[in-house]
């Protein structure tokens, strides 16, 4: 059973801290269980350091909330827009991927794909057959276009039969009707 002391020059608020602890790892094959080689006065030492650490821990995260409120306020004071904030902070961000090591290998990688003679010709036989398809597509419309012209010509011409056909339909059963009143 080892201690280890660890001092500090400035604890919290500026005191100097010397904090003793276990460097023991608590055996968690007992579901949490505290091993049975530690004394009453051991867990208890733990218990308190473990409750110290808590408290630290949330002392800091007030500490913390206070200066990203009094962060906000100085960006507000000098007319900074949260939204002019979150744009910076993307920049930054992006700047940094950029000249990330994977970033910089895989744009390097990338790059020499593209200059490779298989990317080059797979590029240009798609393009080929994409012109092909293109053209292909365009016949068919023109060849559609044509057929529409032609049928609604026909329909045209074929309304004109019907109607001449309605109107000499109609003189005769008019003549008929007028000679058998007779």
């Amino acid at each position: 059973f080892s201690t280890a002391d660890i001092s500090s020059s400035s604890g919290f608020g500026g005191a100097p801290s010397s904090i003793n602890f276990s460097t023991r790892i608590a055996d968690t094959s007992n579901y949490g269980c505290p091993p049975s080689e530690l004394t009453d006065e051991d867990i208890e030492s733990l218990q308190f350091e473990l409750s110290k650490t808590e408290d630290e821990i949330q002392t800091l995260r007030q500490v913390l909330l206070a200066k990203e409120k009094y962060a906000a306020d100085i960006r507000r004071q000098l007319g900074m827009s949260p939204l002019s904030n979150i744009k910076q902070n993307l920049s930054k961000g992006w700047q940094e991927v950029q000249t990330s090591a994977p970033y910089l290998t895989a744009s390097a990688t990338l790059e020499d794909i593209s200059h490779s003679t298989v990317y080059v010709r797979t590029r240009e036989s798609l393009s080929h057959a994409g012109q092909v398809t293109s053209s292909a597509l365009s016949s068919v419309g023109v060849v559609i276009t044509r057929r529409l012209a032609e049928m609604r010509k026909n329909q045209a011409v074929f309304g004109k039969f019907k109607e001449a056909d309605g109107q000499a339909g109609g003189q005769q059963s008019h003549d008929t009707a007028g000679n058998m009143s007779e």
